[in-house]
């Protein structure tokens, strides 16, 4: 499987949520033959509601498509390191693999900070690939924030 075109997808829900005057991050989530389920970008300040990262719609919209509460076999892509709330999704949706663009040190969950794929008590622990697309994904977070200084 090729990654970089699908993070291209995902860079533009993330441009999405910019436009909104969200934090730009956008998701996709492929089916095990590769074809793209959902994407989805952060929605949480238009919302109101904190849950709303792109990770946990995504999620949602597949799970709701495909009419399943499991995306066995699925690939998430997504531009920035999932948070832990995003990590315990995943591994509760059973996702297969989680494609990354952006590390977060600060505030990632699965390489970074609380590493919620590494507890014992993570029922499930999808593959974890980061960097693809780094310097995009990085660029439009950075961008988005100098405007907000």
């Amino acid at each position: 499987m090729t990654f970089a075109p699908h993070m291209t997808i995902a860079l533009q829900e993330a441009q999405k949520a910019a436009d909104a005057g969200e934090v730009p991050v956008g998701a996709v989530i492929l089916d095990p033959d590769g074809q793209i389920v959902a994407r989805a970008h952060n929605l949480t300040r238009w919302g109101n509601d904190p849950t709303a990262h792109a990770e946990i719609r995504v999620i949602r919209a597949a799970s709701q498509i495909l009419e399943q509460e499991r995306l066995e076999g699925c690939t998430l892509f997504v531009t920035l390191e999932p948070c832990a709330m995003c990590a315990g999704a995943i591994a509760h949706a059973r996702i297969k693999r989680v494609v990354y663009g952006a590390a977060d040190p600060k505030s990632g969950g699965t390489d970074h900070g609380a590493r919620v794929f590494d507890h014992p008590q993570t029922h499930h622990k999808p593959e974890v690939i980061g960097g693809i697309n780094e310097a995009a994904c990085e660029a439009i977070l950075r961008d988005f924030f100098a405007e907000k200084r």
